[in-house]
């Protein structure tokens, strides 16, 4: 049973263990909202590295057979503004879906002419 629940889960891959813990979901661009290819996640319990995965073409990202426990998920793509979501509690045979936005990152220089101008001499 526990199978078929892990299996109806959108975004599983198939084949997993029906005892796995299991961490997916999708990340997009807040203001396009097209997914986002390539942003890193990566997994840290207790200020430990557990494992790092990439987004798919999709946005999708799948973190199988973690240990259960209480996660950090770090999202992090160059030109985009890194998000963290504290707290995310991962147990066996119960999938866990963190769906994230991120901000495209403008660097100060990119955004025009600064207001200090003014200041100067």
């Amino acid at each position: 049973m526990a199978s078929a629940a892990l299996a109806n889960v959108p975004g599983t891959p198939p084949g997993i263990d029906a005892d796995a813990a299991l961490v997916n979901g999708m990340v997009i661009d807040k203001d396009s909202r097209k997914p986002l290819k390539d942003v890193n996640v990566t997994a840290v319990m207790q200020s430990k590295k557990e494992k790092t995965v990439s987004t798919d073409s999709n946005g999708n990202f799948h973190f199988i057979m973690l240990k259960p426990g209480t996660y950090r998920l770090v999202f992090e793509k160059e030109g985009y503004k890194k998000v963290v979501k504290d707290k995310v509690e991962v147990k066996e045979k119960m999938p866990v879906k963190v769906n994230v936005e991120m901000f495209e990152f403008v660097p100060i220089s990119d955004r025009g002419p600064s207001a200090w101008h003014f200041f100067e001499s």
